[in-house]
């Protein structure tokens, strides 16, 4: 699909993966990116040790915390490189990963596209491309109102 064509896109997201959906003059597509991200850190059975010297042997949970960080950073990174070239994008889904992907895009700070933020839940590739394709109709439909670089309206 050609980079001018793309009219909108929506992001429906998780930490484990990411389904876009590009919607345009010529048609649709969809786009997997799999996160690959270790499970949350924590202890594997989940179940406390009776062994000596045991949390000598466990690696330290900060270092845990910048490894899952630093992959869910290069997860985000390549979401953010997938919907590059679209006007609007809606991002969606449930938990935490579409605000995390919220303060990846707030380090791109001159980017002019339109992003909307909304939580769902699970949704098959149908209903994501459905979801999409309203919200498109609903923001064409809907009048522009002049904003501020804050985001608040003009008087």
């Amino acid at each position: 699909m050609e980079v001018g064509s793309k009219i909108g896109v929506g992001v429906w997201i998780d930490r484990r993966r990411a389904a876009i959906v590009f919607v345009a003059d010529i048609g649709t597509s969809t786009t997997l990116v799999l996160s690959h991200v270790d499970k949350q850190p924590g202890r594997l059975s989940g179940l406390r040790s009776t062994t000596r010297f045991e949390p000598q042997l466990v690696p330290a949970d900060d270092s845990r915390e910048r490894r899952l960080t630093s992959q869910l950073n290069v997860y985000y990174d390549a979401v953010i490189a997938c919907i590059r070239g679209a006007q609007a994008v809606l991002i969606f889904g449930p938990g935490e990963a579409k605000g995390e992907l919220r303060t990846r895009l707030a380090l791109l700070k001159h980017d002019p596209r339109t992003v909307s933020f909304e939580s769902a839940d699970k949704m098959t590739a149908r209903q994501i491309e459905a979801r999409v394709r309203q919200w498109l109709a609903e923001t064409a439909a809907a009048p522009t109102i002049a904003r501020r670089r804050s985001g608040r309206p003009v008087r």
